[in-house]
Protein backbone atom coordinates (compact mmCIF):
# COMPACT_ATOMS: atom_id res chain seq x y z
CA UNK A 1 0.00 0.00 0.00
CA UNK A 2 1.29 3.51 -0.97
CA UNK A 3 2.24 5.72 1.89
CA UNK A 4 0.34 8.73 2.37
CA UNK A 5 1.41 11.99 1.08
CA UNK A 6 3.15 13.61 4.03
CA UNK A 7 1.53 17.34 3.27
CA UNK A 8 -2.21 17.18 2.58
CA UNK A 9 -3.21 20.38 1.14
CA UNK A 10 -6.25 21.85 2.52
CA UNK A 11 -9.44 21.75 -0.47
CA UNK A 12 -9.44 24.97 -1.95
CA UNK A 13 -13.06 27.24 -2.40
CA UNK A 14 -13.20 26.08 -6.11
CA UNK A 15 -12.76 22.50 -5.15
CA UNK A 16 -15.54 22.42 -2.69
CA UNK A 17 -18.28 24.66 -4.29
CA UNK A 18 -17.93 28.73 -3.08
CA UNK A 19 -20.81 29.39 -0.58
CA UNK A 20 -22.08 33.12 0.62
CA UNK A 21 -21.62 32.15 4.32
CA UNK A 22 -19.39 30.34 6.34
CA UNK A 23 -19.62 26.44 6.63
CA UNK A 24 -19.96 26.47 10.31
CA UNK A 25 -22.99 28.66 9.96
CA UNK A 26 -24.64 26.00 7.80
CA UNK A 27 -24.99 22.76 10.20
CA UNK A 28 -25.18 21.27 13.95
CA UNK A 29 -22.43 21.01 15.39
CA UNK A 30 -20.27 24.22 16.08
CA UNK A 31 -21.37 27.57 18.60
CA UNK A 32 -22.01 29.45 14.84
CA UNK A 33 -24.43 26.80 14.17
CA UNK A 34 -26.03 26.37 16.86
CA UNK A 35 -26.46 30.64 17.17
CA UNK A 36 -28.12 29.91 13.37
CA UNK A 37 -30.33 27.32 14.36
CA UNK A 38 -31.96 29.93 16.82
CA UNK A 39 -31.95 32.25 15.42
CA UNK A 40 -33.77 30.66 12.23
CA UNK A 41 -36.04 28.58 14.54
CA UNK A 42 -37.14 31.99 15.84
CA UNK A 43 -37.68 33.30 12.63
CA UNK A 44 -39.15 30.63 11.16
CA UNK A 45 -41.88 30.94 13.97
CA UNK A 46 -42.84 34.26 13.51
CA UNK A 47 -42.77 33.69 10.09
CA UNK A 48 -45.55 30.62 10.29
CA UNK A 49 -47.90 32.93 12.96
CA UNK A 50 -47.64 36.82 10.95
CA UNK A 51 -48.18 35.29 7.52
CA UNK A 52 -50.11 31.97 8.06
CA UNK A 53 -51.59 31.14 11.52
CA UNK A 54 -53.15 34.94 12.15
CA UNK A 55 -54.72 35.35 9.37
CA UNK A 56 -58.17 35.39 10.11
CA UNK A 57 -59.22 33.96 6.64
CA UNK A 58 -58.88 30.09 5.70
CA UNK A 59 -57.54 30.86 2.66
CA UNK A 60 -56.36 33.71 0.36
CA UNK A 61 -58.64 33.33 -2.01
CA UNK A 62 -55.85 33.00 -4.67
CA UNK A 63 -56.94 30.69 -7.69
CA UNK A 64 -54.40 28.70 -9.22
CA UNK A 65 -53.29 31.22 -12.35
CA UNK A 66 -52.47 33.96 -10.23
CA UNK A 67 -50.38 31.92 -7.95
CA UNK A 68 -48.87 30.09 -10.95
CA UNK A 69 -47.89 33.55 -12.20
CA UNK A 70 -46.67 34.51 -8.69
CA UNK A 71 -44.37 31.51 -8.31
CA UNK A 72 -43.06 31.66 -12.14
CA UNK A 73 -40.91 35.00 -11.11
CA UNK A 74 -39.56 33.64 -8.78
CA UNK A 75 -35.45 32.05 -9.20
CA UNK A 76 -36.10 28.92 -7.64
CA UNK A 77 -32.53 27.67 -7.93
CA UNK A 78 -30.39 31.16 -8.28
CA UNK A 79 -26.79 30.89 -9.04
CA UNK A 80 -25.20 32.54 -5.82
CA UNK A 81 -27.61 32.31 -2.50
CA UNK A 82 -28.58 35.29 -0.48
CA UNK A 83 -28.05 33.87 2.81
CA UNK A 84 -30.88 32.14 5.12
CA UNK A 85 -32.54 35.52 6.27
CA UNK A 86 -33.39 36.43 2.81
CA UNK A 87 -34.25 33.00 1.56
CA UNK A 88 -36.99 32.55 4.90
CA UNK A 89 -38.32 36.08 3.40
CA UNK A 90 -38.54 34.27 0.20
CA UNK A 91 -40.75 31.70 1.91
CA UNK A 92 -44.00 34.21 2.76
CA UNK A 93 -46.00 34.41 -0.59
CA UNK A 94 -46.16 30.19 0.38
CA UNK A 95 -47.30 30.33 3.77
CA UNK A 96 -49.83 33.75 2.72
CA UNK A 97 -51.31 31.66 0.26
CA UNK A 98 -51.62 28.18 2.10
CA UNK A 99 -55.02 26.80 3.57
CA UNK A 100 -55.03 27.24 7.07
CA UNK A 101 -55.78 23.98 8.52
CA UNK A 102 -55.86 25.63 12.37
CA UNK A 103 -58.68 28.05 11.14
CA UNK A 104 -61.94 26.80 12.01
CA UNK A 105 -63.89 28.07 8.54
CA UNK A 106 -61.77 25.47 7.03
CA UNK A 107 -63.66 22.08 7.33
CA UNK A 108 -63.53 20.46 3.80
CA UNK A 109 -61.25 17.53 4.45
CA UNK A 110 -59.25 14.95 6.58
CA UNK A 111 -56.40 17.49 7.02
CA UNK A 112 -56.17 17.88 10.68
CA UNK A 113 -55.04 21.24 12.77
CA UNK A 114 -51.95 19.98 14.67
CA UNK A 115 -51.24 20.06 17.96
CA UNK A 116 -48.07 22.63 19.34
CA UNK A 117 -47.32 19.44 20.77
CA UNK A 118 -46.30 17.50 17.54
CA UNK A 119 -44.88 20.64 16.29
CA UNK A 120 -42.72 20.59 18.70
CA UNK A 121 -42.03 16.59 18.07
CA UNK A 122 -41.84 17.50 14.27
CA UNK A 123 -38.99 20.18 14.79
CA UNK A 124 -37.32 17.64 17.34
CA UNK A 125 -37.40 14.46 14.83
CA UNK A 126 -36.43 16.93 11.77
CA UNK A 127 -33.30 18.17 13.90
CA UNK A 128 -32.06 14.81 14.86
CA UNK A 129 -32.61 13.57 11.24
CA UNK A 130 -33.25 9.95 12.76
CA UNK A 131 -33.35 6.89 9.67
CA UNK A 132 -35.64 4.14 11.42
CA UNK A 133 -34.43 1.23 9.05
CA UNK A 134 -31.47 0.42 11.26
CA UNK A 135 -30.61 0.43 15.12
CA UNK A 136 -26.97 2.12 14.29
CA UNK A 137 -28.35 5.24 12.12
CA UNK A 138 -31.69 5.59 15.09
CA UNK A 139 -30.87 3.81 18.40
CA UNK A 140 -33.77 5.35 20.88
CA UNK A 141 -36.02 6.08 18.22
CA UNK A 142 -36.10 2.48 17.39
CA UNK A 143 -36.87 1.19 20.75
CA UNK A 144 -39.23 4.08 21.16
CA UNK A 145 -41.04 3.68 18.47
CA UNK A 146 -41.25 -0.39 19.02
CA UNK A 147 -42.74 0.61 22.54
CA UNK A 148 -45.21 2.60 20.40
CA UNK A 149 -46.46 0.38 18.51
CA UNK A 150 -47.04 -2.27 21.88
CA UNK A 151 -49.35 0.58 22.76
CA UNK A 152 -51.07 1.08 19.98
CA UNK A 153 -51.75 -2.86 19.36
CA UNK A 154 -52.87 -2.87 23.03
CA UNK A 155 -55.18 0.17 21.99
CA UNK A 156 -56.71 -2.28 18.98
CA UNK A 157 -57.15 -5.22 21.03
CA UNK A 158 -53.82 -7.33 19.50
CA UNK A 159 -52.02 -9.53 22.21
CA UNK A 160 -48.24 -9.92 22.65
CA UNK A 161 -47.92 -11.45 19.08
CA UNK A 162 -48.68 -8.37 17.58
CA UNK A 163 -46.45 -6.23 15.91
CA UNK A 164 -46.36 -3.52 13.47
CA UNK A 165 -44.63 -0.15 11.69
CA UNK A 166 -45.22 3.72 11.41
CA UNK A 167 -46.00 4.38 8.27
CA UNK A 168 -46.40 7.87 5.89
CA UNK A 169 -50.48 7.32 6.42
CA UNK A 170 -53.17 4.89 5.13
CA UNK A 171 -52.47 4.63 1.85
CA UNK A 172 -49.05 2.47 2.43
CA UNK A 173 -50.42 1.23 5.16
CA UNK A 174 -53.40 -0.32 3.19
CA UNK A 175 -50.80 -1.11 0.56
CA UNK A 176 -49.10 -2.86 3.39
CA UNK A 177 -51.91 -5.19 4.32
CA UNK A 178 -52.65 -5.97 1.16
CA UNK A 179 -49.15 -6.87 -0.04
CA UNK A 180 -48.95 -9.23 2.83
CA UNK A 181 -52.17 -10.90 2.21
CA UNK A 182 -51.25 -11.70 -1.24
CA UNK A 183 -47.80 -13.34 -0.36
CA UNK A 184 -49.56 -14.86 2.67
CA UNK A 185 -52.34 -16.22 0.13
CA UNK A 186 -49.83 -17.22 -2.40
CA UNK A 187 -47.55 -19.24 0.08
CA UNK A 188 -50.50 -20.81 1.57
CA UNK A 189 -52.82 -21.90 -2.05
CA UNK A 190 -50.03 -22.45 -3.91
CA UNK A 191 -46.92 -22.82 -2.44
CA UNK A 192 -45.64 -19.78 -3.93
CA UNK A 193 -42.80 -17.57 -2.89
CA UNK A 194 -43.93 -14.08 -4.40
CA UNK A 195 -40.98 -12.28 -3.34
CA UNK A 196 -38.75 -14.19 -5.14
CA UNK A 197 -40.53 -16.23 -7.91
CA UNK A 198 -42.75 -13.66 -8.14
CA UNK A 199 -47.06 -14.31 -8.92
CA UNK A 200 -48.58 -17.22 -9.25
CA UNK A 201 -50.03 -19.12 -12.13
CA UNK A 202 -53.84 -18.34 -11.27
CA UNK A 203 -53.10 -15.14 -9.93
CA UNK A 204 -55.56 -13.09 -12.45
CA UNK A 205 -58.08 -15.21 -10.87
CA UNK A 206 -57.26 -13.88 -7.12
CA UNK A 207 -59.86 -11.21 -6.18
CA UNK A 208 -60.12 -8.63 -3.14
CA UNK A 209 -63.60 -7.51 -1.88
CA UNK A 210 -64.08 -3.99 -0.14
CA UNK A 211 -67.60 -1.96 0.44
CA UNK A 212 -68.10 0.14 -2.59
CA UNK A 213 -67.82 3.45 -0.84
CA UNK A 214 -64.13 1.71 0.48
CA UNK A 215 -60.97 4.20 0.06
CA UNK A 216 -59.78 4.04 -3.83
CA UNK A 217 -56.30 2.79 -2.19
CA UNK A 218 -57.77 -0.66 -2.22
CA UNK A 219 -57.33 -0.60 -6.43
CA UNK A 220 -54.59 1.16 -5.79
CA UNK A 221 -53.00 -1.42 -4.23
CA UNK A 222 -54.04 -3.98 -6.63
CA UNK A 223 -52.89 -2.03 -9.11
CA UNK A 224 -49.32 -1.94 -7.20
CA UNK A 225 -49.17 -5.83 -6.80
CA UNK A 226 -49.67 -6.70 -10.09
CA UNK A 227 -52.96 -8.02 -9.73
CA UNK A 228 -54.85 -4.82 -11.40
CA UNK A 229 -57.73 -2.62 -10.09
CA UNK A 230 -60.33 -5.59 -11.82
CA UNK A 231 -59.27 -7.86 -8.97
CA UNK A 232 -61.21 -5.35 -6.65
CA UNK A 233 -64.41 -6.45 -5.60
CA UNK A 234 -66.67 -3.86 -4.72
CA UNK A 235 -69.92 -5.01 -2.31
CA UNK A 236 -73.33 -3.18 -1.64
CA UNK A 237 -73.83 -1.07 1.10
CA UNK A 238 -76.70 -0.24 3.03
CA UNK A 239 -78.64 2.62 3.80
CA UNK A 240 -76.05 3.58 6.11
CA UNK A 241 -72.80 3.41 3.75
CA UNK A 242 -72.00 0.28 5.89
CA UNK A 243 -70.88 -3.04 3.96
CA UNK A 244 -74.02 -5.46 3.74
CA UNK A 245 -73.17 -8.93 5.30
CA UNK A 246 -75.58 -10.73 3.09
CA UNK A 247 -74.43 -8.97 -0.11
CA UNK A 248 -70.95 -10.42 1.00
CA UNK A 249 -72.26 -13.46 0.88
CA UNK A 250 -73.98 -13.26 -2.19
CA UNK A 251 -70.84 -11.89 -3.91
CA UNK A 252 -68.67 -15.03 -2.32
CA UNK A 253 -71.11 -17.56 -3.53
CA UNK A 254 -70.94 -15.84 -6.67
CA UNK A 255 -67.39 -15.69 -7.02
CA UNK A 256 -67.40 -19.27 -6.13
CA UNK A 257 -69.45 -20.14 -8.89
CA UNK A 258 -66.93 -18.65 -10.98
CA UNK A 259 -64.15 -20.45 -10.17
CA UNK A 260 -62.49 -16.74 -8.89
CA UNK A 261 -60.03 -16.79 -5.53
CA UNK A 262 -61.03 -14.38 -3.06
CA UNK A 263 -58.44 -13.87 -0.60
CA UNK A 264 -58.55 -10.50 1.30
CA UNK A 265 -61.45 -9.09 2.47
CA UNK A 266 -61.23 -5.27 3.42
CA UNK A 267 -63.50 -3.54 5.95
CA UNK A 268 -63.59 0.44 6.58
CA UNK A 269 -63.54 1.84 9.82
CA UNK A 270 -64.38 5.82 8.70
CA UNK A 271 -65.23 5.72 5.29
CA UNK A 272 -64.20 9.48 3.63
CA UNK A 273 -66.94 11.08 2.94
CA UNK A 274 -69.44 9.91 5.84
CA UNK A 275 -67.14 8.22 8.20
CA UNK A 276 -69.38 4.92 8.16
CA UNK A 277 -67.81 1.90 9.67
CA UNK A 278 -68.34 -1.89 8.52
CA UNK A 279 -70.14 -3.96 10.88
CA UNK A 280 -66.51 -5.60 11.38
CA UNK A 281 -67.33 -8.14 13.51
CA UNK A 282 -69.84 -9.83 10.95
CA UNK A 283 -66.95 -9.55 8.47
CA UNK A 284 -64.23 -11.49 10.57
CA UNK A 285 -66.91 -14.04 10.77
CA UNK A 286 -66.99 -14.60 7.13
CA UNK A 287 -63.35 -13.94 7.15
CA UNK A 288 -62.55 -17.29 9.13
CA UNK A 289 -65.50 -18.65 7.16
CA UNK A 290 -63.81 -18.42 3.84
CA UNK A 291 -59.77 -18.41 5.09
CA UNK A 292 -59.57 -14.62 3.95
CA UNK A 293 -56.83 -12.41 5.07
CA UNK A 294 -59.04 -9.64 7.10
CA UNK A 295 -57.97 -5.96 6.43
CA UNK A 296 -59.28 -2.95 8.43
CA UNK A 297 -58.54 0.47 6.86
CA UNK A 298 -59.37 2.53 10.36
CA UNK A 299 -57.26 5.74 8.93
CA UNK A 300 -60.09 7.69 9.79
CA UNK A 301 -62.03 5.90 12.92
CA UNK A 302 -59.42 4.45 14.82
CA UNK A 303 -59.28 7.31 16.91
CA UNK A 304 -62.22 5.91 18.53
CA UNK A 305 -60.32 3.28 20.10
CA UNK A 306 -59.41 6.37 22.62
CA UNK A 307 -62.97 7.59 23.43
CA UNK A 308 -64.91 5.44 26.46
CA UNK A 309 -68.47 6.95 24.72
CA UNK A 310 -67.43 5.80 21.01
CA UNK A 311 -64.90 3.00 20.95
CA UNK A 312 -67.58 0.20 20.87
CA UNK A 313 -68.13 1.25 17.22
CA UNK A 314 -64.86 -0.11 16.45
CA UNK A 315 -65.95 -3.88 17.80
CA UNK A 316 -64.22 -6.71 15.97
CA UNK A 317 -61.60 -4.55 14.88
CA UNK A 318 -59.32 -6.82 17.09
CA UNK A 319 -60.10 -9.73 14.93
CA UNK A 320 -58.30 -8.13 11.87
CA UNK A 321 -55.05 -9.57 10.54
CA UNK A 322 -53.70 -5.68 9.95
CA UNK A 323 -54.97 -2.75 10.07
CA UNK A 324 -54.36 1.01 9.65
CA UNK A 325 -54.30 3.73 11.51
CA UNK A 326 -53.13 7.48 10.66
CA UNK A 327 -52.34 10.21 12.95
CA UNK A 328 -52.90 12.88 10.90
CA UNK A 329 -56.50 12.90 11.10
CA UNK A 330 -58.09 12.85 14.64
CA UNK A 331 -54.94 12.17 16.74
CA UNK A 332 -54.04 16.15 15.58
CA UNK A 333 -50.58 15.23 14.46
CA UNK A 334 -48.61 17.00 11.54
CA UNK A 335 -48.20 14.83 8.22
CA UNK A 336 -47.01 12.48 7.51
CA UNK A 337 -47.46 10.03 10.41
CA UNK A 338 -49.64 6.71 10.48
CA UNK A 339 -49.04 2.96 11.43
CA UNK A 340 -49.55 -0.34 10.11
CA UNK A 341 -50.44 -3.11 12.53
CA UNK A 342 -50.22 -7.12 12.24
CA UNK A 343 -51.90 -9.13 14.29
CA UNK A 344 -49.45 -11.69 13.91
CA UNK A 345 -45.87 -10.03 14.02
CA UNK A 346 -44.74 -13.10 12.39
CA UNK A 347 -46.43 -12.96 9.15
CA UNK A 348 -43.73 -9.73 8.30
CA UNK A 349 -41.52 -13.34 7.41
CA UNK A 350 -43.01 -12.49 3.55
CA UNK A 351 -41.58 -9.84 2.92
CA UNK A 352 -38.40 -9.39 5.21
CA UNK A 353 -35.10 -9.13 4.11
CA UNK A 354 -31.51 -8.50 4.79
CA UNK A 355 -28.94 -6.43 3.41
CA UNK A 356 -25.20 -6.18 4.69
CA UNK A 357 -24.82 -2.68 4.77
CA UNK A 358 -28.06 -2.44 7.26
CA UNK A 359 -29.72 -5.40 9.16
CA UNK A 360 -27.24 -8.92 8.10
CA UNK A 361 -28.67 -12.33 8.95
CA UNK A 362 -27.89 -12.91 12.65
CA UNK A 363 -27.94 -9.57 13.11
CA UNK A 364 -29.21 -9.09 17.07
CA UNK A 365 -29.93 -5.73 16.84
CA UNK A 366 -33.59 -4.30 16.41
CA UNK A 367 -33.29 -3.18 13.01
CA UNK A 368 -37.02 -2.19 11.63
CA UNK A 369 -36.23 -1.82 7.81
CA UNK A 370 -37.66 -5.51 7.40
CA UNK A 371 -41.01 -4.57 8.47
CA UNK A 372 -41.63 -1.56 6.31
CA UNK A 373 -41.84 -0.68 2.27
CA UNK A 374 -39.54 2.27 2.75
CA UNK A 375 -35.55 1.92 3.86
CA UNK A 376 -34.51 5.61 4.75
CA UNK A 377 -38.33 6.32 7.51
CA UNK A 378 -38.65 9.21 9.61
CA UNK A 379 -38.91 8.97 13.14
CA UNK A 380 -42.78 10.09 13.10
CA UNK A 381 -43.45 7.77 16.25
CA UNK A 382 -41.88 10.83 18.05
CA UNK A 383 -44.88 13.00 17.74
CA UNK A 384 -47.70 10.39 19.44
CA UNK A 385 -45.47 10.16 21.94
CA UNK A 386 -45.20 13.73 22.71
CA UNK A 387 -48.84 14.61 22.16
CA UNK A 388 -49.76 11.72 24.18
CA UNK A 389 -47.72 12.23 27.38
CA UNK A 390 -48.81 16.07 26.88
CA UNK A 391 -52.39 15.48 26.78
CA UNK A 392 -52.89 11.32 28.01
CA UNK A 393 -55.30 9.00 26.60
CA UNK A 394 -58.05 10.92 27.76
CA UNK A 395 -57.83 14.08 26.55
CA UNK A 396 -57.49 12.82 23.67
CA UNK A 397 -60.98 11.18 23.91
CA UNK A 398 -62.34 13.93 24.94
CA UNK A 399 -61.83 15.97 21.54
CA UNK A 400 -62.96 12.80 19.48
CA UNK A 401 -66.07 12.95 21.71
CA UNK A 402 -66.38 16.97 21.16
CA UNK A 403 -66.24 16.93 17.26
CA UNK A 404 -68.49 14.08 17.21
CA UNK A 405 -70.85 16.29 19.36
CA UNK A 406 -69.96 18.89 17.21
CA UNK A 407 -71.43 16.62 14.15
CA UNK A 408 -74.37 15.49 15.28
CA UNK A 409 -75.74 19.44 16.59
CA UNK A 410 -74.75 20.81 12.54
CA UNK A 411 -76.34 17.56 11.02
CA UNK A 412 -79.94 18.79 13.69
CA UNK A 413 -79.48 22.43 12.73
CA UNK A 414 -79.18 21.33 8.80
CA UNK A 415 -82.19 18.81 9.44
CA UNK A 416 -84.47 21.79 10.43
CA UNK A 417 -83.38 24.04 7.98
CA UNK A 418 -85.72 24.27 4.69
CA UNK A 419 -82.83 25.21 2.55
CA UNK A 420 -80.84 22.57 3.25
CA UNK A 421 -81.43 18.59 2.73
CA UNK A 422 -78.96 16.28 4.88
CA UNK A 423 -77.77 13.41 2.93
CA UNK A 424 -77.05 11.08 5.95
CA UNK A 425 -76.85 11.09 9.91
CA UNK A 426 -73.27 11.52 10.54
CA UNK A 427 -71.14 8.69 11.91
CA UNK A 428 -67.98 10.09 13.23
CA UNK A 429 -67.51 13.88 12.49
CA UNK A 430 -68.13 14.00 8.88
CA UNK A 431 -71.72 16.01 7.44
CA UNK A 432 -72.82 15.78 3.94
CA UNK A 433 -75.36 17.86 3.11
CA UNK A 434 -76.59 20.13 -0.07
CA UNK A 435 -78.04 23.53 -0.61
CA UNK A 436 -81.53 23.00 -1.95
CA UNK A 437 -83.72 26.17 -2.89
CA UNK A 438 -87.45 26.16 -2.81
CA UNK A 439 -87.21 26.99 -6.63
CA UNK A 440 -87.06 23.38 -8.01
CA UNK A 441 -84.10 22.76 -10.56
CA UNK A 442 -82.55 19.48 -12.38
CA UNK A 443 -79.95 17.52 -11.30
CA UNK A 444 -77.05 18.90 -13.27
CA UNK A 445 -78.35 22.73 -12.00
CA UNK A 446 -78.29 21.74 -8.67
CA UNK A 447 -74.65 19.90 -9.09
CA UNK A 448 -74.00 23.46 -10.38
CA UNK A 449 -75.12 25.33 -7.79
CA UNK A 450 -73.72 23.33 -5.16
CA UNK A 451 -69.97 23.39 -6.75
CA UNK A 452 -70.41 27.13 -7.62
CA UNK A 453 -71.37 28.28 -4.13
CA UNK A 454 -68.37 25.91 -2.83
CA UNK A 455 -66.12 27.50 -5.33
CA UNK A 456 -67.49 31.09 -4.06
CA UNK A 457 -66.41 30.53 -0.52
CA UNK A 458 -62.99 29.23 -1.05
CA UNK A 459 -62.26 32.09 -3.65
CA UNK A 460 -63.51 34.91 -1.36
CA UNK A 461 -61.23 33.33 1.64
CA UNK A 462 -64.59 33.06 3.55
CA UNK A 463 -64.54 29.84 4.27
CA UNK A 464 -63.14 25.78 3.14
CA UNK A 465 -65.98 23.33 2.42
CA UNK A 466 -65.36 20.08 0.52
CA UNK A 467 -67.39 18.56 -2.48
CA UNK A 468 -68.27 14.93 -3.17
CA UNK A 469 -70.78 13.36 -4.96
CA UNK A 470 -74.04 11.71 -3.70
CA UNK A 471 -76.39 9.74 -6.35
CA UNK A 472 -74.58 11.44 -9.12
CA UNK A 473 -75.24 15.13 -7.96
CA UNK A 474 -73.15 17.05 -6.49
CA UNK A 475 -72.98 17.84 -2.51
CA UNK A 476 -71.12 19.61 -0.25
CA UNK A 477 -69.27 17.87 3.03
CA UNK A 478 -68.22 20.26 6.17
CA UNK A 479 -65.41 17.15 8.09
CA UNK A 480 -65.46 18.94 11.19
CA UNK A 481 -61.87 17.69 13.08
CA UNK A 482 -61.14 21.01 14.30
CA UNK A 483 -61.94 20.95 18.38
CA UNK A 484 -61.79 24.57 17.72
CA UNK A 485 -64.68 24.88 15.29
CA UNK A 486 -67.90 26.30 17.11
CA UNK A 487 -71.51 25.39 16.12
CA UNK A 488 -71.62 29.13 15.81
CA UNK A 489 -68.65 28.99 13.23
CA UNK A 490 -70.69 26.48 11.13
CA UNK A 491 -74.08 28.56 11.37
CA UNK A 492 -72.02 31.21 10.00
CA UNK A 493 -70.89 29.25 7.05
CA UNK A 494 -74.28 28.01 7.18
CA UNK A 495 -75.71 31.79 6.23
CA UNK A 496 -73.09 32.16 3.77
CA UNK A 497 -74.04 29.27 1.84
CA UNK A 498 -77.59 30.52 1.73
CA UNK A 499 -77.26 34.29 0.66
CA UNK A 500 -74.53 32.96 -2.46
CA UNK A 501 -77.16 30.05 -3.32
CA UNK A 502 -80.05 32.71 -3.54
CA UNK A 503 -77.82 34.66 -5.45
CA UNK A 504 -76.61 31.98 -8.24
CA UNK A 505 -79.93 30.49 -8.05
CA UNK A 506 -81.20 33.19 -10.72
CA UNK A 507 -77.85 33.23 -12.61
CA UNK A 508 -77.36 30.48 -15.51
CA UNK A 509 -74.79 28.35 -15.43
CA UNK A 510 -72.87 30.13 -18.90
CA UNK A 511 -73.28 33.15 -17.48
CA UNK A 512 -71.19 32.61 -14.03
CA UNK A 513 -68.73 31.26 -16.39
Amino acid sequence: MNKPPEHRPEPTAEATGSVSQSTESLFLGSDEGTDAYRTAMERTTDAVLDAFVENADPYSGANPESLREEFSEMEIIPDAGEGLEDALESVEPVLRNSVGVSNPQCLAHLHCPPMISGLAAEAMLSATNQSMDSWDQSPAATLLENRMVEELCGLFGYDEDGDGVFTSGGTQSNFMGLLLAREWFAKERFGTDVQRSGLPHRAKAMRILCSEEAHFTAEQAAAHLGLGENAVITVETNDDREMCPDALDRTLAELDERELLPFALVGTAGTTDFGSIDPLSELADRADEHDLWFHVDAAYGGALALSDRHRGLLSGIDRADSLSVDFHKLFYQPISCGAFLLRDGSQYEHIARNASYLNPEGDSAPNLVAKSVQTTRRFDALKPFVSFQALGRDGFGALVDGTIALADYVAALLSEHPSFELLAEPTINAVVFRYRPATEMDDDRLSWLNEAIRESLLREGEAVVARTEVDDITALKFTLLNPRTTLTDVADILDAIERRGGSLSAVSPEVAR
